[in-house]
C-alpha cells in the first residue's frame, strides 16, 4: 500500500493572473515547465559550471544521520570545498547534500544568470538559496521555518518531490518544537502498521527535471529525493495570512532557540522525548 498522492498539475507556461487566482489564492502547488527558459541559467547551470565558478568555496555538508542533540537546529555535519563535493557527486550515489546555502552571495557572478519572475509575488531578494544532492540522497519530510510561498527551480538531473498541505499535519507524525516529521518514516514505502495515521494523509508528488519550477504554497510539507545528482534554487515570498506570518515569527525568534536550549540542557533525552511524543500524540489524535 502506497501513500495517497496526486500528481501535481503541470503547465508549460502561465500568466500572472492565472498563477495568482488558480494557485496562490487556492494554495495549490503547480509545476511550470517553461517559466525560466529565458534565463541564462537555463542553458548554463550544471555541476560543471558551478564547479568552474565556485570550486574553491568551502560549503556546508549534510547527510542522512538522525538529528542529534550534539548539533544545533539545522547545523551542518561537515564541510568541504565545492570542487571536492562535485567530484563526490560524479563518482556515484552519495547521501551528502548542500542545504540552504547562499552560494549566490559567495559568488555574485551567478546572480547575472537569473531574474526574479514577474508572477505576482514579491520575493525576498537577499535569500536565493541553493540545494545540492547526490543520486539517491533525501531531504527528510519538513516544512520551512518561515512558512513562505516558494518557487523551487531545478537544474541538472531529476528529483522527486512529495508534498503535503498544512491540513495534513495531523497525520504526519510531526515532531514537537520542530519542523519535521518523525525521521524513521520511509515516505516512499511507508509501514502503515507502524505509522497508521499516514493512511489518511492526502498529498502530491512530482518529478522535476532541468528547468522545471515548482510552486510550494505556504507551510507545505516537502520531501525531496535526488534521483540523479543535481541542484535546485529556491526564492521565497513571505506568507500572506496573519496566522501564518505570526507562526513564522514564532518559529524564527522563539521555537528554534528554545529547541537549541533544550538540546543543550537535556541532551539526547530531549530528542528522544520529542520523537516519542510525535508518535503518541499523532496516534491518540487519530484514534489509534
Amino acid at each position: 500500500m502506497k501513500l495517497n498522492l496526486e500528481q501535481i498539475t503541470r503547465v508549460k507556461t502561465i500568466t500572472k493572473e492565472e498563477f495568482l487566482t488558480q494557485y496562490v489564492a487556492l494554495q495549490k502547488p503547480v509545476v511550470i515547465e517553461r517559466l525560466i527558459s529565458d534565463w541564462p541559467a537555463f542553458k548554463k547551470w550544471n555541476l560543471s559550471y558551478v564547479n568552474d565558478l565556485a570550486g574553491d568555496k568551502v560549503v556546508p555538508i549534510y547527510d542522512d544521520r538522525p538529528i542529534s542533540s550534539k548539533r544545533k537546529f539545522n547545523e551542518a555535519h561537515t564541510s568541504m570545498k565545492m570542487s571536492e563535493y562535485v567530484d563526490l557527486l560524479e563518482k556515484g550515489p552519495t547521501n551528502r547534500r548542500i542545504f540552504l546555502y547562499n552560494l549566490l552571495k559567495e559568488v555574485p557572478e551567478l546572480q547575472k544568470d537569473f531574474s526574479y519572475p514577474k508572477i505576482g509575488l514579491k520575493f525576498m531578494k537577499k535569500m536565493p538559496y541553493l540545494f545540492f544532492g547526490g543520486g539517491g540522497s533525501k531531504v527528510f519530510m519538513h516544512y520551512d521555518i518561515d512558512l513562505a510561498n516558494i518557487l523551487h527551480f531545478h537544474f541538472h538531473g531529476e528529483k522527486q518531490c512529495i508534498l503535503f498541505p498544512p491540513s495534513e499535519t495531523k497525520y504526519l507524525y510531526k515532531v514537537p518544537h520542530a519542523l519535521i516529521s518523525h525521521q524513521d518514516i520511509d515516505f516512499e514505502n511507508p509501514d502503515f502498521e507502524k505509522w497508521p495515521a499516514l493512511k489518511r494523509a492526502k498529498g502530491f508528488i512530482a518529478n522535476l527535471k532541468h528547468g522545471d519550477t515548482l510552486y510550494m504554497p505556504e507551510g507545505y510539507w516537502h520531501q525531496m529525493t535526488y534521483l540523479t545528482p543535481g541542484f535546485s534554487m529556491s526564492i521565497r515570498s513571505t506568507s500572506k495570512g496573519i496566522k501564518n506570518f505570526s507562526t513564522a515569527v514564532y518559529n524564527v525568534f522563539i521555537m528554534r532557540h528554545f529547541d537549541n536550549l533544550m538540546r543543550k540542557v537535556k541532551g539526547q533525552k530531549w530528542i528522544e522525548h520529542k520523537n516519542a511524543k510525535a508518535i503518541t500524540r499523532t496516534n491518540k489524535r487519530n484514534g489509534f
